[in-house]
């Protein structure tokens, strides 16, 4: 089977000149089939602040309404991805800028009201794996906003994992994929105030250790449960590094 990587980069990587720069040129060294998924949280702040739109979040989860919802279009589908799309063209890489919403790539619901109201944030429930495949096998190159949308003329706020993790199991039909979560760590960290103290590999047993001693908590509980779940689903392999490490082989494996 053909390798695929898929990368998956937090705004602030990308709303930053100098580091994503330094991306994109990591990202084109890249051999074989990629993808790029990408954020921009805190461009969509910045913005909606200039505009008098105040932003809410709840445990690090954007509140989209209607307002905010026209904003991170706006930014995420427009200024994001399109800087991006440009600087990979400068580099000879055939980048194609996309929401869910484009050729109903990935089809989403929106989520259920339960303890909190997201509004308009949505829950993937289908992605198109045979076109993206083919897309890809022309020598194009996705780039995927954190976009997505219902089928019925909503677009939708979408967490970018979430589109990385599903897209990657569904591109596991077709290519060797590998899950590239870039973060501000070099990996998932035995000691929070060592940079170093990176833990090469996690599986199962030692995850489930790791979260009884309290090594691993918060929000990389749930990054942990994605990759499983990506590997489970039939991708080959999940690391978890930061982005100046793409080419690297370092970071911490899941598996």
């Amino acid at each position: 089977m053909e390798k695929l990587t898929l990368i998956k980069v937090g705004g602030k990587i990308v709303e930053e000149e100098a580091t994503l720069r330094d991306l994109l040129r990591d990202f084109s060294n890249l051999e074989g089939y990629k993808v790029l998924v990408h954020g921009g949280g805190r461009s969509a702040t910045q913005l909606a602040g200039r505009l008098g739109i105040e932003s809410k979040m709840v445990n690090g989860r954007r509140i989209t309404d209607e307002e905010t919802l026209k904003v991170v279009t706006m930014v995420y589908g427009g200024l994001v991805n399109k800087t991006i799309v440009a600087g990979l063209q400068a580099l000879q890489v055939n980048a194609l800028g996309l929401t869910g919403a484009d050729m109903n790539l990935i089809r989403s619901e929106k989520r259920p009201v339960k303890e909190v109201d997201y509004g308009y944030v949505g829950d993937v429930k289908e992605v198109q794996a045979e076109l993206l495949a083919s897309l890809i096998r022309q020598g194009i190159v996705p780039v995927l906003a954190p976009l997505t949308h219902d089928q019925a003329g909503h677009m939708l706020n979408t967490n970018a994992d979430t589109i990385a993790g599903e897209v990657a199991k569904a591109l596991a039909n077709h290519f060797d994929v590998t899950l590239v979560y870039c973060f501000e760590k070099k990996g998932v960290l035995r000691d929070e105030q060592d940079d170093e103290s990176v833990i090469p590999e996690i599986n199962r047993e030692t995850f489930k250790q790791y979260v009884e001693e309290g090594i691993i908590q918060g929000g990389m509980i749930p990054k942990l449960e994605n990759s499983f779940e990506a590997i489970d689903a039939g991708v080959r392999r999940v690391v978890i590094t930061q982005a100046a490490d793409i080419n690297k082989n370092s970071g911490t494996v899941v598996g």
